[in-house]
């Protein structure tokens, strides 16, 4: 029997997160984490497949979806420490971790600071360390929603987000419907506050101390997670394993959620 159970939590800085959870109790966990400018529905291809054997735990990263904003800039030790705060909640002492892009990079800060609460980490899509041109990157962004609002990101987002080819197919219209209402329902707060936050990476040089199995995944053609950077990530962790989505830009769970999902049921044993 599928429990279904939606809720939030305080963080410790008293910023309420929402969070939603599902799949059979008992079972092993597992923790959802978005990407910026999405927020849990972000998941919903992999949920069927999640759901027949692990009870998962999706949250609205701060800023996002259901969850209240804050404070801009965030760090990455307050994204840790709400998951940290869901998992305490919830009574769940170990959890595999699954986040894509600010996701991902949330999984590895939580792989480097609190390595007893993670069991298998996939990080997809993401990286660990901001070069010059990315820190500018986000200094455009921001100058955009300052002046437009966040809508005036909208069709930029999805132009780096997907491929051309898949905008341009009229039978993924319904699915960019959807993104394009979770990029519109983000508070400017939240992504002003996550946008500093990722220009602050610095990961990369602490990877080699990760201990927990690793899965790197990132799209073919992701401009914001290139394949060199992330098969980089995946040289410089213990053990990692790297796949590479055919197809797929930033969002390769979304754009290739077939072969997403093939890439991570190996590793997480489903």
């Amino acid at each position: 029997m599928n429990n279904l159970n939606t809720g939030e939590v305080t963080a410790p800085d008293g910023v309420r997160i929402s969070y939603h959870v599902e799949g059979p109790e008992g079972a092993p966990w597992i923790v959802l984490s978005n990407s910026l400018a999405t927020d849990r529905r972000v998941w919903d291809p992999q949920i069927s497949a999640l759901t027949a054997c692990r009870r998962v735990l999706r949250y609205d990263g701060r800023g996002h979806g259901a969850s209240d904003p804050g404070t801009a800039p965030y760090t990455f030790e307050q994204l840790a420490g709400d998951v940290i705060a869901l998992m305490d909640h919830l009574d769940i002492e170990t959890a595999d971790f699954m986040g894509i892009s600010l996701g991902g990079m949330t999984g590895l800060k939580l792989a480097l600071s609190r390595p007893g609460r993670i069991g298998r980490l996939v990080c997809c899509d993401a990286r660990a360390v901001a070069p010059e041109a990315y820190k500018a990157m986000w200094d455009g962004n921001i100058a955009v929603l300052q002046k437009g609002g966040i809508a005036a990101l909208v069709e930029p987002t999805l132009g780096r987000w997907f491929t051309a080819d898949f905008v341009a197919d009229p039978a993924n219209a319904a699915q960019l419907t959807t993104v394009r209402a979770m990029i519109n329902a983000t508070a400017g707060v939240g992504y002003e506050g996550v946008a500093r936050c990722l220009q602050t990476l610095d990961m990369l040089k602490d990877l080699p101390t990760i201990s927990c199995p690793v899965l790197y995944v990132t799209g073919e053609f992701d401009p914001a997670a290139p394949v060199d950077a992330m098969q980089a990530m995946a040289e410089a962790t213990p053990g990692a394993e790297f796949i590479m989505i055919e197809g797929a830009a930033h969002l390769s769970n979304l754009e290739q959620p077939a072969r997403f999902s093939a890439a991570i049921k190996g590793f997480l044993i489903l």
